[in-house]
């Protein structure tokens, strides 16, 4: 083989490495690029689901303060007028948190400001209207309230409500489809960079080929001219010799630099984490030689200062690339299935809750048996609501009931139910491993999990019950304490329509 083959080899190996950490390099930025931006994406539009279901939940207390308020001039009693102070008191918090959510959108805080002022008014009648009843005028607090129907303190505040929720479905239209397009252009770089490192695998198979195929004809010429020429058979000797060392040197590349990125992108990272190991081993060993004694063993690094700190960056900055990309198919799908599920538009019949519950019930017979619990289902109120909907909330929570009950000992459900002021109100209780208190909010949020993380799953599942309840008018609430079981409480409005939805528009 000539000297000019030999560099036309070098240079076609050299090519071909340098191809397969561009081919890292590009694809670990864009990934990591795309990662961030459908994670902000994503971020605004449970952001924009938030500010919508807050401005419904301030208008459901707005209406219990006014029912409580009407049943205490009615008849007098006591819990009227204890349900009335409950909501007024909510009224302000609630009002606090609209306004924090809403605070990036200059259009919704003109809207705030009026929302504001027509909410103090209305709380001034509702005061008014009690005074008058504690000092045994019910004709004044009458005449108040046919005053405030005149002025239609009430309508002006639905009405600039209404006009938030439009504002807020405006933005979550267009924050989804931009959370959508970050999603496929992240798919579209997985794929594009895929078939880079398969383009690459197959240029390094026809280059190895072209080796056995070289090696092959300098056996054949070796044989031919062992007879009668000791030269040629020392100079084929050395083309089969070199042939060799390039198959050696190609399968090499193939096995540990190609082979790698074709079955996961993180071989390339690992590389780069030893290689950054090196490199901060050598700038140990440069800027802290010791001037009298013994140098540093090898392996040992000191760094300090800007090194220290850029040592640490490169190895967070790597760590963070492979969890990213082991990430970000299941968080894609998983946001998919979320933002699909969320744009279903939900169909009210009536249902027996209770034969439903039941169905769910025989459904995971086999898991409850394994797990040795007893499922005690109490008389429910039915409601007119999503069949689907509901299905998928208790499903979902009688699931996490069996599943996290204690090993080892005898397991305990409770599903019970109730009515109050239109209300339904369900508690699924257990007497399971419980909730630390810390983590009652986290297990709401999306891809979050509390306690040990012995349980198959991805952290979506309150997250999407969560939504679910909203969408359908109603709260959901946890009370638990470690190793003391769980309950979680839902509270639906017994008729669902399109009213009394919370974001569902």
């Amino acid at each position: 083989m000539t000297t000019e083959a030999q560099r036309r080899r070098s240079m076609w190996q050299i090519l071909l490495f340098s191809a397969g950490l561009l081919v890292l390099t590009v694809i670990s930025a864009g990934s990591v690029y795309l990662v961030n931006k459908a994670r902000d994406d994503s971020k605004w539009v449970v952001h924009t689901i938030e500010a919508e279901n807050q401005i419904n939940a301030l208008l459901l207390e707005i209406r219990r303060a006014e029912s409580a308020a009407r049943g205490y001039l009615l008849t007098q009693e006591a819990d009227f007028k204890a349900a009335h102070e409950k909501a007024v008191a909510a009224i302000i918090p609630a009002l606090d948190k609209l306004t924090r959510l809403t605070g990036d959108n200059p259009e919704q805080r003109d809207n705030i400001e009026k929302l504001s002022a027509a909410i103090e008014i209305r709380l001034g009648q509702f005061k008014q209207e009690l005074d008058f009843i504690g000092q045994n005028r019910p004709d004044k607090a009458i005449a108040l309230v046919r005053e405030g129907a005149s002025t239609d303190t009430t309508a002006e505040i639905s009405k600039v409500a209404v006009t938030m929720i439009q504002e807020e479905e405006r933005l979550f239209r267009l924050r989804s489809v931009n959370s959508d397009r970050s999603q496929t252009l992240a798919a579209s770089m997985t794929g594009i960079g895929s078939g880079l490192v398969v383009l690459l695998a197959m240029i390094s198979i026809w280059l190895v080929r072209r080796s056995v195929r070289a090696r092959d004809e300098a056996e054949t010429r070796l044989r031919d001219a062992y007879a009668n020429l000791e030269t040629v058979v020392d100079e084929r000797t050395a083309d089969l010799r070199e042939a060799n060392n390039e198959i050696q040197r190609f399968a090499y590349i193939v096995s540990h630099d190609l082979r790698s990125p074709l079955v996961n992108i993180m071989g390339f990272t690992s590389e780069l984490e030893e290689l950054g190991g090196d490199i901060f081993r050598r700038i140990g060993g440069l800027t802290h030689v010791p001037a009298d004694g013994p140098p540093l063993a090898d392996g040992e690094v000191t760094l300090e200062g800007p090194d220290k700190q850029l040592s640490a960056d490169f190895s967070e900055a790597l760590g963070f690339i492979k969890s990213s990309i082991a990430k970000m198919d299941r968080l894609i799908s998983a946001i998919l299935n979320l933002t699909r599920e969320g744009r279903r538009e939900f169909v009210p019949e009536k249902i027996d809750t209770r034969e439903l519950i039941e169905a769910i019930v025989s459904t995971l017979a086999h898991q409850s048996a394994e797990a040795q619990a007893e499922i005690h289902v109490a008389p429910l109120p039915d409601l007119v609501s999503d069949r689907l909907a509901l299905e998928q909330i208790f499903s979902n929570l009688i699931d996490n009931a069996i599943k996290y009950l204690k090993a080892g000992a005898p397991g305990e459900i409770r599903i019970r139910g109730r009515t109050k002021l239109g209300y339904a109100i369900f508690e699924i209780s257990d007497n399971g491993r419980g909730i630390d208190p810390k983590d009652h909010q986290r297990i709401f949020d999306l891809f979050r999990r509390a306690g040990t993380q012995d349980k198959p799953g991805q952290g979506i599942g309150l997250a999407h019950v969560r939504a679910l309840v909203r969408r359908l008018g109603g709260t959901m609430s946890v009370s638990s304490e470690l190793n003391t079981g769980s309950t979680f409480t839902i509270t639906l409005p017994i008729t669902w329509n399109a009213s009394n939805r919370n974001a569902d528009q």
